[in-house]
């Protein structure tokens, strides 16, 4: 793991804050230099710890109607390597996670209705390998980190 300093700390939060900001501001906020702060960056992504930038849609037509968490826990015998090529293939499977316990994956949907989300929950309850599948209807979003 990359051992991270304040100043890089600093950069991040406001990255994740505003990933458009340019490089005066961040090295105003971090109390560097441009050349310090472009530096930096450029190592930071390098190691990995930047994977790459993204855009967060706003709540407009693009917003998702319906978000979802399934969790899903496989038949006797069954893993991950017999489960996810299928789940991979649904794209309104928005992120995929392994986790320990008495479920195996977490899925995010995203989709347009309720019935929609039907017909993708019916979808990954069919998978081969699939034991159960879940539901859990996201009512409200309070806030989100991911992607800035």
């Amino acid at each position: 793991m990359t051992a991270l300093d304040e100043k890089d700390r600093l950069l991040i939060a406001a990255l994740r804050a505003d990933s458009r900001q340019s490089l005066v501001a961040l090295a105003r906020h971090a109390d560097l230099s441009r050349s310090a702060v472009h530096e930096r960056i450029r190592r930071l992504e390098a190691k990995g710890v930047i994977a790459g930038y993204t855009v967060r849609l706003g709540t407009d037509t693009l917003d998702p109607a319906v978000r979802a968490l399934v969790a899903v826990s496989f038949q006797q015998g069954r893993n991950c390597d017999h489960v996810v090529p299928h789940i991979s293939g649904i794209p309104q499977v928005i992120s995929c996670w392994s986790l320990a316990g008495a479920t195996d994956l977490m899925l995010l949907v995203e989709c347009g209705s309720n019935g929609d989300l039907d017909g993708i929950r019916r979808q990954i309850a069919t998978i081969p390998g699939v034991a159960t599948a879940q539901t859990h209807v996201a009512l409200r979003t309070h806030f989100d980190r991911r992607g800035g």
